[in-house]
């Protein structure tokens, strides 16, 4: 798989400094599994930030805060057990024989749901913030995507397929983001479904006029 679209400079710094919703995190995480690329860039970035925490004059922490942190581990769910072996979650499958990426295994993923013709989307629950909105789709081949900008940035990773807007080809492994700056419409290519993983950072603002008709019906 060789990929042509990456996460850029500033998402990576966020992701380093921990400041990008859950959402938009787990589209970049999965990014990140399959690129060694942007895996040494965000590296870079955490060794800078480490550096700069070094320079930082420490504040005590609040009392009972190292009690807290041991309890909250504890607190974590332990492996179920049978036979005397841990027993390995099931993978939940985005469809017959293809599983969810790993970076995605602690999510609850719900059935698809038609929202337009050829697109059905699936939400996907993140167990660390459940209001979070992230989105599988799956887009027939050769199908158009409304046209539409963003409140916010999208960011979209291909996981199988590929599609093409104004912007470039993205196939397997590529990361889109796409500013409010951004208008643009996805057209899955003629030769396969495309199935891809999104968040929005804001929402999502449909132009044209099937635009205008489907977005009171659009929740992505």
């Amino acid at each position: 798989m060789t990929i042509h679209h990456h996460a850029t400079d500033e998402t990576l710094m966020r992701v380093a400094a921990g400041r990008l919703p859950a959402g938009p995190a787990r589209v970049v995480g999965v990014h990140l599994a399959g690129c060694p690329a942007c895996r040494e860039r965000l590296c870079t970035f955490e060794a800078v930030g480490g550096t700069l925490l070094e320079t930082i004059e420490p504040v005590p922490m609040a009392a009972g805060a190292f009690a807290a942190a041991l309890a909250a581990l504890d607190a974590e769910a332990a492996p179920t057990v049978v036979s005397g072996r841990a027993a390995l979650p099931v993978p939940a499958m985005m469809l017959p024989g293809i599983p969810l990426p790993e970076t995605l295994r602690d999510c609850e993923m719900s059935p698809w749901r038609w929202i337009g013709v050829g697109v059905r989307a699936s939400a996907l629950r993140l167990p660390e913030d459940p209001s979070a909105r992230l989105t599988l789709l799956r887009v027939g081949p050769g199908r158009k995507l409304p046209e539409h900008g963003h409140v916010g940035t999208e960011f979209t990773q291909v996981l199988a397929g590929s599609f093409s807007d104004g912007y470039g080809r993205y196939g397997p492994g590529d990361l889109s983001e796409m500013g409010h700056e951004i208008e643009h419409q996805p057209i899955v290519d003629p030769d396969g479904e495309c199935i891809c993983l999104a968040a929005l950072e804001g929402g999502m603002r449909l132009t044209g006029m099937l635009g205008r008709l489907i977005q009171p019906f659009v929740r992505l």
